[in-house]
């Protein structure tokens, strides 16, 4: 009898409290281990965002080996009496960004030979031959179109190359993908601590050259990339482990961030001298108190939602493919009158504390948001500004500022 009773004891299940208990510490376990492997995740993301960055570094180092210079920013064929911001199929109006010249040299054969070649492909019609083909190096990739007086707000999203997005120029860590965004890219030329006529360089809109705009763009162009300026490593004067070269931007995810959404419309003397300008505007009218990192909802005056930050991978203006060092990364974009406008376009990225920058070298470092930057009030450099904005002198804003300077000769290092 005994024995009966010792063998059903051995054979009985969990009470409902002992499975309560063990749930409850998997559930404990659980909660523990998922941070850790989010944040695993996270450094998998960046680390690949590194290398990505990296082979750019290696792509431009070729393409200067090749041609004795680097990629032009704000270049390509022009079709001159025709304002450059305004849509054409004849050519691409000065406006392709850095990134176009680089695509054979970071495995991206076929993009380019789409692009150096006239095209009969037409993702408007597909499985049809266009007739005229697309010329070589391809057709603007604005919004405006007032060419035939239309004033129809529309983009060249047939021509494919505009359209292809490549995982190179992707940063892993950045969610955003597809429409209404064209091909998408994360990262950015770097073209210093000035605003001055850093839209249209040397040239007027309609693309005649101005020597007294190139005046203003020697002033203020003062970064390794110049607008429609040819520039090389001989003209970074401080050296290329001194200097950057480019910068991780995050891409728009249609959310009002402040960082990825341009806030328009703040004229072209703000954007030159108060580059808080958009920050200490009124309630409402700038970034929202509560959520610091967004847009107040009272701010009208914001992109359209086809022109969210790095939405055009070959798109040379500041909005889709430019950084400079006048704010700290990861501060608020904000720009003149439209996406071809002028302003504040600081780096960002979706990772935590600060961004990937490229230095001339080669190098990849990580930034962090708290970098020494100087005072971020204070005007830009241009010409005939006097005392601290004069030609020539220092950066205004720190440690930053003078890392996206090719030639201010201040004294400056990045620790590992």
């Amino acid at each position: 009898m005994s024995l009966a009773r010792s063998r059903r004891g051995s054979n009985r299940g969990f009470t409902l409290v002992e499975l309560l208990v063990v749930i409850a510490i998997i559930g404990v376990l659980v909660g523990l281990l998922l941070p850790a492997v989010q944040a695993a995740r996270e450094a998998a993301r960046r680390m690949s965002c590194s290398n990505n960055f990296k082979q750019i570094g290696l792509a431009l180092h070729n393409y200067h080996s090749a041609y004795k210079k680097l990629p032009m920013q704000m270049g390509g064929t022009s079709r001159p009496g025709t304002n450059w911001f305004q849509a054409g199929d004849q050519a691409n109006q000065l406006s392709l960004g850095w990134l176009v010249g680089l695509t054979p040299f970071f495995e991206q054969q076929a993009v380019w030979e789409q692009i150096s070649n006239p095209s009969v492909v037409n993702l408007a019609a597909p499985g049809t031959i266009r007739n005229p083909p697309w010329p070589a190096m391809g057709p603007t990739i604005t919004d405006e179109n007032n060419v035939n007086g239309s004033g129809v707000n529309t983009r060249n999203t047939a021509y494919a190359p505009w359209m292809t997005e490549m995982s190179t120029l992707r940063c892993p860590s950045d969610p955003g993908t597809g429409l209404p965004a064209m091909g998408r890219t994360n990262y950015a030329a770097c073209i210093g601590d000035g605003v001055d006529f850093m839209a249209d360089g040397a040239y007027f809109p309609n693309l005649n050259p101005s020597s007294a705009r190139a005046e203003n763009i020697r002033a203020s162009g003062r970064g390794v990339f110049v607008t429609r300026i040819a520039m090389g490593f001989r003209d970074i004067l401080d050296g290329l482990s001194n200097s950057i070269a480019a910068g991780e931007i995050t891409t728009d995810l249609g959310d009002r961030d402040k960082r990825t959404i341009p806030r328009f419309g703040i004229g072209f003397t703000n954007a030159r001298d108060n580059p808080l300008f958009c920050r200490n505007q009124p309630a409402g009218q700038g970034l929202d108190p509560l959520r610091p990192l967004f847009w107040a909802s009272g701010v009208t005056q914001l992109a359209a939602s086809n022109q969210g930050r790095g939405y055009r991978w070959a798109s040379g203006t500041a909005t889709y493919s430019s950084m400079n060092t006048i704010l700290p990364p990861n501060s608020e974009v904000c720009v003149t009158f439209s996406d071809t406008g002028q302003g504040m376009f600081p780096p960002s990225s979706r990772h935590q504390g600060g961004v990937h920058i490229l230095i001339a070298d080669g190098a990849v470092k990580f930034i962090t948001d708290s970098i020494e930057a100087g005072n971020s009030a204070t005007a830009t450099v241009r010409l005939n500004g006097t005392g601290a904005q004069s030609p020539g002198s220092k950066s205004p804003y720190g440690l930053w500022g003078a890392l996206g300077t090719r030639a201010s000769r201040e004294t400056e290092s990045i620790e590992d």
